[in-house]
């Protein structure tokens, strides 16, 4: 276990492979990264005179933290670690595979892993990462309280931000950031046939765009400049094939610079040049994640807050030199936006919960009314209608049986989050799970009748988002039959920024469902003719049957 993490949250694996960690995180990250650290050196995968970078300021000491902090953590790194091992055991059953089929020694695999190890579980961890995707971060007595079910079917888990950090060791900082810990990865090739080579160690500069040129320059293809009459853009990278059995070849890829949320970088020839945003004193702790950045601060930033770190002598970046070598520092800087030019990065935006939110051009017509059918694929969040924070109505073309129906009409997200619109007990129903905290409900009082019949749930927004407090619109929730209202609520918070994981499904949830009220799929079991979701914020006005409602309740 002593490498860089390479695996992506969530982490779901079965008990028992958790289990075969127990108790050997329990002294926590400082020493987890002395002991990796020692062992990279050994293996040769960092040098020699390498200095461990500096403790993390978004991380605390292991010994400041409370017994219970100090037992979810260490849980939450023993469920990653079977996860870990989980997946390394499939990747052995494939490899079994081909070298069963005699196929193995002849085939180029590579594998590395996704950006640096991720801080989406926050500083102390979460049970449930959709909460870091809306700014809701859950209390530690409500992660502790789901300890057992970390790694199962009910949690959507991911470790603390200590994890995070340990993971990137011996690097600086981890993923959505430039600094070599959240950019630099573990990569694996492997290729008898075509690599003498055994178990040996390269450091030439890789980038993943080089991934393609390399698979293609061992075939001896050259990639075509056209497909199909269409112009195909330039391969960005260059291939390492060239460092297969030359440990001493010189890379061929000099130049490669980064932009990830405002952060930047460039790598050349030995220099690297990091510029952290919103500046060197950045924590996550200290500014809201994905902060906008403006011009008049971009200008700030390029005038004084680039660092420069010669990683050739300094592979940890741990020493800014950027004041003695000032004039490679303005080197690296204007090398860095000669790249931004080449390959399309400008102009720079730093925010993140702004450009998730936002509702992207569509490559159909826009509309505010969407018809769905029941059969139909699952849509992924990034192209179903976006409901979130504005009045909205989803309506159900439905036949009810004499002898009644129950099941899904529609349903977005899973038990992370999500909504869903059903018939339980031959009641109409809605409900809005928010990030797993709450489940607001809204039924009708009376089954639904026999019959063909419109049934339709709508919000109103009653006040603003507060996003960054993670809180969508609070609004009231009502219900109707066949335009006569049946039941309503009042929302005191709804989601604000997204559904995720899980899609928008017609005439059923499948796989985790949004709420335990029931069993997924929950298939609607009368007939289900079509399910609209409007958007144009026309919601039905029914004086009388709002008054007769009201009376009801008293």
């Amino acid at each position: 276990m002593h490498r860089r993490h390479p695996t992506h949250a969530p982490h779901h694996v079965p008990r028992e492979w958790a289990d075969r960690y127990r108790g050997q995180f329990d002294e926590g990250w400082d020493a987890y990264r002395e002991v990796t650290f020692a062992n990279q050196k050994r293996l040769g995968v960092a040098p020699p005179d390498a200095v461990l970078s500096r403790h993390d300021p978004d991380v605390p000491d292991w010994d400041s933290l409370s017994p219970d902090a100090r037992r979810l953590a260490a849980r939450m790194m023993e469920v990653y670690a079977g996860f870990l091992s989980h997946t390394d055991h499939q990747i052995g059953r494939l490899l079994e595979f081909l070298r069963d089929t005699a196929e193995l020694d002849n085939t180029l695999i590579m594998v590395v892993s996704d950006n640096g190890a991720s801080p989406e579980g926050g500083v102390a961890g979460t049970t449930n990462e959709a909460q870091f995707f809306n700014n809701a971060p859950e209390p530690i007595e409500d992660s502790l309280r789901a300890i057992d079910e970390l790694g199962g079917p009910t949690t959507f888990n991911h470790y603390p931000w200590g994890w995070t950090w340990a993971g990137d060791t011996p690097f600086r900082r981890w993923k959505r950031e430039t600094y070599r810990g959240g950019v630099s990865d573990p990569f694996l090739v492997h290729w008898p046939r075509g690599i003498k080579a055994r178990g040996e160690v390269r450091t030439q500069y890789a980038h993943l765009v080089d991934m393609v040129p390399t698979v293609l320059d061992i075939l001896g293809f050259e990639p075509p400049d056209t497909i199909k009459g269409v112009t195909q853009s330039p391969l960005h990278g260059v291939s390492f094939a060239h460092t297969f059995d030359d440990a001493a070849a010189p890379t061929r890829h000099r130049t490669q610079y980064f932009e990830m949320l405002g952060h930047r970088a460039i790598d050349h020839d030995g220099w690297r040049a990091v510029c952290p945003w919103p500046g060197p004193s950045f924590t996550e702790a200290s500014q809201p994640f994905g902060t906008p950045i403006s011009n008049e601060k971009l200008s700030e930033l390029d005038a004084d807050s680039w660092e420069l770190y010669h990683i050739d002598e300094d592979f940890t970046e741990t020493h800014d030199v950027a004041a003695d070598h000032r004039a490679k520092a303005i080197e690296m800087v204007s090398l860095w936006y000669v790249e931004a030019g080449k390959y399309g990065v400008l102009p720079i935006d730093g925010s993140t919960l702004a450009r998730m939110s936002v509702e992207r051009p569509q490559i159909t017509k826009g509309r505010t009314s969407y018809t769905f059918r029941p059969g139909t694929e699952t849509l992924p969040s990034s192209v179903a209608p976006r409901v979130l924070n504005r009045p909205h109505s989803i309506t159900a073309d439905a036949e009810i049986p004499a002898d009644g129906a129950e099941g899904v009409l529609m349903s977005q997200g899973s038990m992370a989050g999500g909504w869903s619109f059903y018939i339980k007990d031959g009641k109409l129903t809605y409900v809005h799970n928010y990030v797993s905290r709450n489940l607001y409900t809204v039924s009708s009082t009376d089954p639904v009748p026999a019959g063909r019949h419109e049934l339709r749930f709508e919000f109103e927004p009653s006040g603003k988002p507060d996003i960054a407090a993670g809180k969508g619109a609070p609004g009231r929730a009502q219900l109707y039959v066949d335009r006569r209202l049946v039941g309503e609520a009042d929302f005191p918070v709804t989601t604000p920024v997204m559904f995720n994981p899980g899609g928008l499904t017609c005439g059923a949830n499948p796989g985790q469902p949004v709420t335990g009220d029931y069993r997924p799929p929950f298939r609607f079991t009368g007939t289900l003719h079509t399910v609209t979701i409007d958007l144009s914020g026309e919601l039905i006005t029914d004086a009388d049957s709002e008054m007769r409602m009201h009376m009801a309740r008293q």
